[in-house]
């Protein structure tokens, strides 16, 4: 087999005792691939049929699975995955990617955060709760009423003007929609925030030009997301943290794993 362009050419040998004749015909593999297939005298009784393989055009989650036509590629992270149909209509589907990122990107503030704090806790450094007990601990500097009143008025505004900039590309940023301090967060498209503030070191200043970071940053948050989802689990199972749990299989590696602890959990 040679690979000549992108394509694969496969020479294959017929019946010597059959009678070809030049021919030429389409077919269809079992992946879905169009080949082009043609039979061509070669002597008096040998002949080869040889098939030409297109290479696919670009990388989908399922190799050889042709992508549906809404997922074109050009979206950071597009692997053609949507077996549900959700992002065939194309408002839905610049909403599913706005939503998307930011959970990506809440989930790798959380499993920062989480493993940070555990950290500290375990070394010693700081009296901090586990995490899932935080939220019950009280604090000397505020109580956790005030603390949650707070974050729903800072997030529900930042989430609030990150929609309405969804809604009209380009609003946040005029003059006087952000107590003078537009320039300092001024976008370059919904959802890429930037200015000296949240992009300080100027890495996406044309958001065209940023397709590897967007991409970098969507797979670091899809397995940010995967991340917590374990990390939900595992406290549940285990009722302990991340690092307590990593420490205690490491103290036995055979015989402390997810296998014996689910068992245990089950019994």
């Amino acid at each position: 087999m040679a690979l000549v362009m992108g394509r694969a050419l496969l020479a294959q040998p017929c019946s010597s005792s059959s009678l070809c004749f030049t021919s030429k015909s389409l077919c269809k593999s079992s992946l879905g691939l169009k080949n082009t297939c043609w039979t061509s005298e070669i002597g008096r009784n040998r002949c080869f049929t040889r098939t030409v393989v297109r290479a696919q055009q670009r990388p989908t989650w399922l190799p050889g699975l042709d992508p549906p036509p809404y997922l074109d590629g050009t979206l950071a992270g597009d692997y053609g995955f949507d077996p549900l149909g959700l992002g065939e209509d194309p408002e839905s589907l610049k909403w599913y990617v706005q939503a998307e990122l930011v959970h990506a990107r809440f989930a790798m503030l959380g499993v920062a955060g989480i493993l940070f704090t555990d950290l500290l806790r375990i070394t010693g450094i700081s009296k901090l709760p586990v995490w899932y007990e935080a939220g019950a601990v009280k604090y000397e500097f505020a109580s956790t009423r005030t603390l949650l009143v707070i974050q729903l008025l800072w997030m529900g505004y930042a989430e609030t003007r990150r929609y309405m900039d969804f809604v009209s590309p380009g609003s946040q940023a005029k003059e006087g929609s952000f107590f003078g301090m537009e320039a300092a967060l001024e976008g370059l498209e919904p959802g890429y925030p930037g200015g000296p503030l949240l992009n300080p070191l100027g890495l996406a200043k044309d958001i065209k030009s940023a397709h590897d970071l967007k991409l970098k940053e969507i797979k670091n948050g899809r397995l940010a997301m995967v991340a917590m989802l374990g990390i939900f689990v595992q406290a549940s199972v285990t009722h302990a943290g991340p690092i307590d749990n990593l420490l205690e299989h490491l103290s036995n590696p055979w015989h402390k794993t997810i296998i014996q602890t689910l068992s245990n959990s089950a019994s």
